[in-house]
């Protein structure tokens, strides 16, 4: 198994390599060279396995012995000390909860594999790494959270000013230590032209061992394909079709699906589903791509105008729309339509939902208006009580406040303020 650039298959590498590069020198994206198909036996007894023993097969066959099964082992392990269970909302439609993690995002799947992963990759290496990231919310603090004190590492996050909510700035901000949070003047998408800027600057490249742990990384996307997998093994009838809404942004997690379905998992279609962001939606409609200024919503970490992980797509469906919309619908909508979907759903089924998983539950009851006899699963990527003031001005009503998310609270704030551009986060990365 090797791993090439989205930008030129013939830039190829191994899996650590891929890893510890974060991106490809030409700037592109890695892709595995190939998508090894699960045996049938694997799905029909899939049930009976722990989500750890799953994982570590779907891992196992993934990788392809660029890890030894040993270390592979312990890595799944330690990244999944928490579950993700499915939630029934209404009759054939299922929440998967990715939100039990030490942050209460999904993102602390990827961030928590991936630091494990590391940290094994660069056991035997003579110099630290830097992990620089970009962030519009969850993943900074997944990351802070999967990264903190681990040996010979440390980590940059960067994040737009006045764009992500307190709770979340809170959990990023707070830890000290290894960590170093950079607020920057502009948006997420200047964030990650800096990261992408960072990588391309012959200066670090020669002073540092850059890295990253966005979902640019393709060891952010491999543990994001467990609970797909997982998801199917907790549905009661595994025969209907079934259809996964994933709210999206920078697409890393409906990309990870994707990968899922191409190593055999029986998916009848993805919901790409995202806010006014909607280059993707638009994509699937009109066959062009058309990446431009993000804007802001109360589903603050979709807020992304290009999102890096359509060269990934792209790549997989050989830049052909129609082999897109094969297997993927879009839709989009409104913060007015978000609201009003978690007004009614709470009100309906007594669930309540995030503004990134009310996204989703509208992708997929869009579909389900026309495609009643699936079975659907949306993907509820973050707690609603890390959008607190949101949804409790939504529903009217107080959200308890999980004691990990209360715990962060009060801590000071600890962060370097810089403008959006490359030259002052060259310097912040030097003085690490």
């Amino acid at each position: 198994m090797f791993f090439y650039s989205t930008n030129n298959p013939q830039i190829k590498t191994s899996f650590s390599e891929a890893v510890l590069q974060g991106i490809a020198p030409d700037g592109g994206l890695y892709m595995p060279s190939a998508f090894p198909v699960l045996p049938a036996e694997f799905f029909s007894t899939i049930h009976r396995l722990s989500f750890t023993e799953m994982s570590f097969q779907v891992a196992r066959r993934f990788l392809q012995g660029s890890i030894g099964d040993d270390a592979l082992e312990e890595i799944v392990s330690g990244a999944l000390q928490m579950d993700a269970p499915l939630a029934a909302v209404q009759p054939g439609v299922y929440a998967l909860e990715l939100f039990h993690g030490p942050t209460l995002a999904f993102k602390d799947f990827g961030a928590r594999f991936l630091a494990r992963t590391m940290a094994h990759l660069t056991a035997h290496l003579d110099r630290e790494i830097t992990v620089l990231v970009a962030t519009s919310g969850d993943t900074g603090s997944a990351v802070a959270q999967g990264f903190y004190n681990v040996p010979g590492v440390k980590v940059c996050l960067l994040y737009p000013s006045g764009g992500v909510s307190f709770i979340q700035e809170q959990q990023l901000t707070t830890l000290g230590g290894n960590i170093t949070a950079v607020e920057v003047e502009g948006t997420f998408d200047d964030c990650q032209r800096m990261v992408k800027e960072a990588f391309a600057d012959p200066s670090l490249a020669a002073a540092l061992q850059l890295t990253s742990a966005n979902s640019i990384n393709i060891a952010r996307l491999l543990p994001q394909m467990f609970y797909y997998f997982h998801a199917f093994a907790q549905l009661e009838d595994r025969r209907k079709p079934l259809v996964f809404s994933v709210p999206s942004g920078n697409f890393g997690n409906l990309t990870a699906g994707l990968f899922s379905w191409k190593m055999g998992l029986p998916v009848h279609r993805f919901i790409a589903a995202t806010n006014r962001n909607d280059v993707v939606p638009e994509y699937l409609k009109t066959g062009q791509y058309r990446a431009r200024p993000s804007l802001a919503t109360i589903s603050n970490a979709m807020d992304v105008g290009a999102p890096s992980n359509f060269a990934r797509m792209a790549a997989l469906f050989e830049y052909d729309p129609e082999s897109f919309r094969k297997i993927m619908t879009g839709y989009a909508y409104s913060d007015e339509e978000t609201k009003e979907y978690i007004r009614n759903v709470y009100a309906q089924c007594g669930y309540v939902l995030d503004p990134h998983g009310a996204v989703a539950f509208a992708g997929l009851h869009s579909y389900r208006r026309e495609n009643r006899e699936v079975t659907g699963v949306f993907l509820e990527t973050a707690h609603p009580a890390k959008f607190r003031d949101i949804v409790e001005d939504i529903l009217q009503q107080e959200i308890p406040m999980p004691d990990r998310l209360a715990a962060c609270l009060d801590k000071t704030k600890k962060s370097i303020r810089i403008e959006s551009s490359l030259d002052p986060l060259r310097d912040i990365l030097l003085s690490l």
